[in-house]
């Protein structure tokens, strides 16, 4: 039995409606991610004929609110190692809660290789202080208010590493009161009585 042409020539219309609808979501959930290049290096190969360059990506990815990821790509253009090392960025995202949606939640330390790194919570107003490739990870994950320190290497790959080993260590009040099997007012009332108690201490040693 002979295939009426029309009815095959609706199937590949309908196919490609369905490509289309799928790439324009595809679209979507790339244009909610922001991205920032940290460092691009350049190196070279010495072969017969003379040296062949090739450049290295690190780049951030974050989508405003609380996810983050980096990744690094390696190609003989720079285009391609941006995009590689995007792509990259995507697929390991994590998630850290941040308190009322613009600092961290408790001070935290974190470290990669010679690359040591302390990051603080900040009171509204403070701002990003941190430098370089720790200010391109806060502002793609959305932090509004922090304070951030490396000492050691100045190496953007392990600051950026040690970032992220911080960052996996940041938790918030309700999934220690869970780990804890204690109550989330429990949890706050200690943070906020040690805070005031230090405020208080403070302020004692200003009058002496």
């Amino acid at each position: 039995m002979a295939r009426n042409p029309n009815e095959r020539g609706g199937g590949d219309r309908g196919d490609r409606g369905n490509r289309g609808r799928d790439r324009d979501r595809r679209d979507d959930r790339d244009d909610e991610f922001k991205d920032k290049l940290v460092h691009i290096n350049r190196v070279a190969k010495v072969v017969k004929g003379g040296r062949r360059f090739a450049f290295a990506a690190l780049v951030v990815v974050g989508d405003g609110k609380g996810r983050v990821g980096f990744g690094t790509g390696k190609a003989r253009e720079v285009p391609e190692a941006i995009r590689k090392a995007t792509e990259q960025a995507k697929r390991t995202m994590i998630r850290v809660p941040l308190r009322e949606g613009r600092t961290l939640h408790h001070d935290i330390r974190g470290h990669f290789g010679a690359g040591r790194v302390v990051l603080r919570a900040a009171p509204s107003g403070t701002g990003i202080i941190a430098g370089g490739p720790m200010r391109a990870v806060f502002e793609t994950m959305g932090v509004q208010d922090v304070v951030g320190k490396c000492t050691g290497t100045t190496n953007p790959y392990n600051m950026v590493k040690a970032t992220f080993d911080a960052l996996e260590h940041s938790f918030s009040p309700r999934q220690v009161a869970a780990r804890r099997g204690k109550k989330v007012s429990e949890i706050i009332g200690r943070r906020d009585g040690g805070h005031g108690a230090a405020q208080a201490a403070a302020a004692g040693a200003g009058r002496e």
